[in-house]
């Protein structure tokens, strides 16, 4: 235990005449730390080097940083690899290496990636954007596996509770497991059996769009996970006949993406991550999106950094929910919880009842049940997400 503990320190601080562990590394230990060297050293802490630290760097050409990611897959896990990976990206200046194709091929897709590829989607060459493309694709069929199931389940279930009548009509309208449930104080031990005072059932079942979804994404640099997540949900979502949805994507401009959600790899690639930001002039798009206000949910993902005309956007949003549109301000849609956002922004949202915080993918579908059937957006968040 003893030897493993200074093994483990000795791979911290890097060795040098500092760690004071005595420890020598051998084997794999030794090819970890190197890859550890390459990443952590003095020479990636913004180019400092600094006595008795290790010394950083991976070079300047797409093999030698392909090998140190082949190494990094081969001595590290995976949920290691991306973090390593988002960390030489941001501390080494990996960006314009990740238009080789070698590199492509070495990296181990995820979110974090995919945002950094889009960034880059106006520079790329065209012998890199097939292996971008294939990253990509990869990255939203896992996320499709994890979250797809997930979300329709919460959005059925929200729809067919909004649907409830109080007295069905019909025999078959009845939902017997909740009425026997809303009337067990009715149970009659002596004669075995139950008596009803109210009836549950459904409402009757129609083909017929029951609610409409925009989805609104800001394409700000700071919002690239939220964009990737937002654009999964927006393909799920609009695979289910019960809701029309829309996508919207804005900087200073204003581009709808609705006609390409059957594949949200054409959705991401068809957004332009960086640029300005226009809340009012989308929220005026979206407005127009807009012919049934009591059925519609607006999701607007953004941190809320106004670029256009402030008051406008404020008055756009209260129009909406005095006409009945349930609004939802979502500060971000990703696991790394609120980014720097506009607080006052958010507290003048708040004000009109309009609470703007932080949703994590997971927490995402139960949003959506929560907006369906009208509860308290502001109480789900407090239990739910990251409060902004």
């Amino acid at each position: 235990m003893a030897e493993d503990r200074l093994r483990r320190w000795r791979l911290v601080l890097g060795g040098e005449r500092a760690d004071g562990t005595g420890a020598t590394l051998a084997g794999d230990d030794a090819r970890m730390d190197g890859a550890l060297e390459k990443l952590y050293g003095a020479g990636g802490d913004e180019g400092r080097s600094r006595p008795g630290r290790r010394s950083a760097g991976l070079g300047d050409s797409a093999p030698s940083v392909a090998r140190w990611l082949g190494d990094i897959r081969t001595y590290f896990p995976s949920s290691i690899v991306q973090v390593m990976q988002k960390d030489a990206i941001e501390r080494l200046d990996l960006t314009r290496l990740l238009l080789e194709p070698e590199m492509l091929e070495a990296v181990e897709p995820d979110v974090h990636l995919v945002g950094t590829l889009l960034s880059l989607n106006r520079v790329m060459p065209d012998k890199a954007r097939e292996s971008a493309r294939a990253v990509v694709r990869k990255v939203v069929r896992d996320l499709e596996r994890r979250l797809a199931q997930k979300t329709r389940s919460a959005v059925r279930g929200a729809l067919d509770r909004s649907a409830r009548v109080l007295r069905p009509r019909r025999l078959a309208d009845v939902d017997w497991e909740r009425t026997i449930r809303a009337n067990l104080r009715h149970y009659l031990p002596e004669h075995g059996t139950l008596v009803p005072e109210r009836l549950i059932g459904y409402g009757r079942r129609r083909q017929a769009v029951k609610r409409d979804v925009v989805l609104a994404i800001d394409q700000s640099g700071s919002m690239a996970a939220s964009v990737v997540y937002a654009s999964v949900f927006g393909a799920v979502l609009a695979s289910m006949r019960s809701l029309r949805t829309s996508l919207v994507v804005f900087d200073t401009g204003v581009v709808d993406l609705t006609d390409q959600l059957h594949d949200p790899v054409e959705v991401l690639f068809g957004t332009q991550l960086g640029g300005g930001t226009d809340i009012n002039r989308a929220i005026a798009y979206c407005q127009g999106l807009v012919a049934r206000p009591a059925d519609t949910i607006l999701v607007l993902i953004s941190d809320l950094y106004e670029g256009g005309i402030r008051d406008e956007m404020l008055q756009r949003v209260a129009a909406l929910t005095a006409a009945g549109v349930q609004v939802v301000v979502l500060l971000a849609l990703s696991d790394e919880g609120a980014p720097a956002y506009d607080h006052e922004n958010a507290a003048a949202l708040a004000a009109m009842g309009v609470p703007a915080f932080a949703c994590t993918p997971d927490a995402f579908p139960g949003l959506m049940a929560a907006a369906i059937e009208r509860r308290d957006l502001k109480e789900w968040s407090e239990r739910n997400a990251s409060d902004g």
